[in-house]
């Protein structure tokens, strides 16, 4: 096990232990079958006695509805299979619902609160038998990228989870800067392999790593959960489609953090990937890096919109409240000018048909604009898609140096969200449906 100070630790099952029921006291039937336990050992529990004593055993005809009931959210699916984030936010197989080993018409839901299940077992063991024990409640995970099943923490309470080696160097003098070991997770494998999956043996003992014991409670396990913001393989494929396109939001405030013209550029790689008529590449996006050339442009539109807008006879106030409504552009970090180019479309010398060509090539634009901004969420960056810029094409054009094919069609705002979008009111899908 990493970190480990001793030359070498002891683990084993505790045997004797009964059939766990509701309201049992946890502490006190390990202290009967484990009497000599001593200071710095680690206790390995199985949260489905933990549940048990719990009572955690609840009525569910329909196991996929006692599932549904702990999700927080699908993380993958894949025919009956679902891997999701459940209430105590562990990302696992079925929310941690256990329907083996239960009365028929049952099931075995997660213990509420691990972490504090943990405090209630080592506060009681300290009581009992006077000793200054860890505690981890253990239970059953897959992993990505690996066959077969290991036990993980899901609780812990006066052991150190997770061994933090950044900023120190290994035996060779190199610096560690991203190694933190997941000590209560090893903890948690080493005791499997004596519990075993089939021995009625559910609590097991480490004895020889006192380093890993605190003299806290400490944190628990719940500091071993990775945060969404820094969790890179958060969805399954399909998931994180319909997330991104969920997630893809009108952003209109953003901070002054610089946007990674990369992340911009993988973006525009999927955008230009959407359908297009007659085999062609009608989108050319003009990436606006620098606030020089942000500014230039910005304040030659608003010359043309004043302009325009005196033309139709405004008000002044009513000119600059329309004007205020480019401020969105005026704050971004970053802007993305998608443009129209006609080259490979069909010319049939009928207005009618004429139009559907161009309507056919607008259409992609708006697919390729579409995909852009979807791929920008998946890039964590936020966005808006403001119209402005067809108003004034020529004007655009002429700042930008494009040629005179290129139309302008509108302007994304680009950076990083100010703050967490309002939530989007439900729509069902039967309202824009009609059957034929």
């Amino acid at each position: 096990m990493s970190g480990a100070s001793a030359e070498g630790y002891r683990v084993w099952a505790v045997p004797g232990l009964p059939e766990v029921q509701r309201g049992d006291d946890l502490a006190k039937l390990i202290a009967d079958a484990e009497p000599h336990l001593a200071d710095g050992d680690v206790l390995l529990v199985t949260s489905k006695i933990v549940s048990k004593a719990e009572g955690r055993l609840v009525a569910a005809d329909d196991r996929e509805a006692a599932i549904d009931a702990e999700t927080v959210r699908v993380v993958a699916r894949r025919g009956t299979l679902r891997i999701v984030e459940n209430r105590q936010g562990l990302v696992m197989a079925a929310a941690g619902v256990d329907a083996s080993n239960t009365p028929a018409g049952t099931v075995l839901l997660l213990p509420e609160d691990p972490d504090a299940s943990a405090r209630a077992i080592r506060d009681g063991l300290r009581d009992a038998l006077g000793v200054r024990v860890g505690v981890v409640v253990t239970d059953t995970f897959g992993r990505p990228w690996r066959s077969g099943l290991t036990d993980v923490a899901i609780g812990a309470a006066g052991v150190r989870v997770l061994d933090d080696l950044r900023g120190g160097t290994d035996a060779h003098g190199n610096p560690l800067g991203a190694t933190v070991v997941a000590t209560a997770d090893e903890l948690a494998a080493a005791g499997d392999l004596v519990k075993g999956k089939a021995a009625g043996r559910p609590v097991a003992v480490v004895r020889g790593l006192p380093h890993v014991v605190a003299d806290e409670d400490g944190e628990g396990a719940r500091a071993m959960v990775r945060g969404a913001r820094d969790d890179m393989f958060r969805l399954g494929t399909s998931e994180a489609v319909r997330e991104a396109v969920a997630q893809r939001r009108t952003v209109r405030a953003f901070t002054d953090e610089p946007v990674d013209p990369g992340a911009v550029r993988r973006a525009v790689a999927l955008a230009v990937t959407a359908p297009a008529p007659h085999h062609t590449t009608p989108w050319r996006f003009v990436l606006l890096e620098s606030e020089e050339s942000r500014v230039r442009l910005l304040d030659a539109m608003r010359e043309a919109w004043i302009a325009d807008l005196r033309r139709d006879g405004k008000s002044e106030e009513s000119i600059a409240k329309r004007v205020r409504r480019g401020d969105v552009l005026r704050n971004a970090p970053y802007l993305v000018v998608p443009c129209l180019v006609m080259d490979g479309s069909h010319t049939y010398g009928d207005q009618r048909r004429d139009g559907a060509e161009r309507e056919m090539f607008v259409v992609a634009a708006g697919a390729g604009v579409q995909n852009l901004l979807v791929a920008l969420a998946g890039e964590r960056l936020g966005s808006a898609w403001v119209s402005s810029t067809m108003f004034c094409r020529d004007v655009v054009r002429e700042v930008l140096g494009l040629p005179e094919g290129w139309d302008p069609m509108g302007a994304v705002a680009v950076g990083h969200p100010a703050e967490e979008p309002r939530p989007r009111p439900a729509r069902e899908a039967d309202a824009f449906i009609e059957v034929r």
